[in-house]
């Protein structure tokens, strides 16, 4: 796989236009958002999707992106800022130990699947389809982990190392806006969302149950 020599550049330019995005954003929610998109259009091999084996009969290339941010009573992760979802999942709800999802939390370390059928403990939480390549960062807060950003692909290997770094560097400052701009406690209002969408441990398709554990 080549390495693209204007990966670097392009990753500064997005940092710097989707920061000032975040920083000029009028809440918490739209200021998450602004990184968010900035990431997703601009971390990935968008050629990846062409090599043979990348998608499936019936997948097509795309990404999206979000933020989890752990809730207030500490029993799940709730979706903020996500593009790309399917619009009855704007405010996902997953156990905190659900899939890769809960190994960033449990670990607090950044993570990279760059191709999820290598990985028998993935677990599928987008409504639109399984999710071929992901790469999460955590949010840690004065040693509080709090969250985590996530960019996913449909396309197997579109993920990088390369990635992953960029990722980890704007969780630095996603984390810092989110505070910044009164994230926890907009998050305490907010939670639980009349919108919440529950699934269980085991994926999509397992029973949701808002009450449980």
């Amino acid at each position: 796989m080549a390495t693209d020599p204007n990966f670097s550049n392009r990753v500064f330019s997005m940092i710097e236009t989707a920061g000032q995005a975040a920083l000029d954003a009028p809440d918490p929610e739209a200021a998450i958002r602004a990184l968010v998109r900035g990431c997703v259009e601009t971390l990935g091999d968008q050629e990846a999707y062409l090599r043979p084996g990348a998608l499936l009969p019936g997948e097509r290339h795309y990404q999206v992106g979000g933020t989890f941010f752990v809730t207030p009573d500490q029993r799940h992760h709730m979706l903020v800022g996500n593009v790309g979802f399917p619009a009855e999942q704007e405010r996902l709800i997953v156990p905190i130990d659900g899939g890769h999802p809960g190994q960033v939390y449990a670990t607090r370390a950044k993570k990279i699947l760059k191709n999820t059928d290598d990985h028998q403990t993935f677990r599928q939480y987008l409504k639109s389809s399984r999710m071929g390549s992901t790469i999460f960062a955590p949010f840690i807060w004065n040693g509080e982990f709090i969250g985590q950003i996530l960019i996913a692909a449909q396309a197997r290997h579109t993920m990088r190392d390369e990635d992953l770094q960029a990722l980890v560097a704007v969780a630095r400052i996603a984390c810092a806006v989110w505070v910044a701009k009164g994230g926890p406690q907009w998050l305490q209002a907010a939670y639980p969302p009349a919108n919440a969408f529950y699934v269980g441990t085991e994926g999509l398709n397992a029973e949701r149950n808002p009450s449980a554990g």
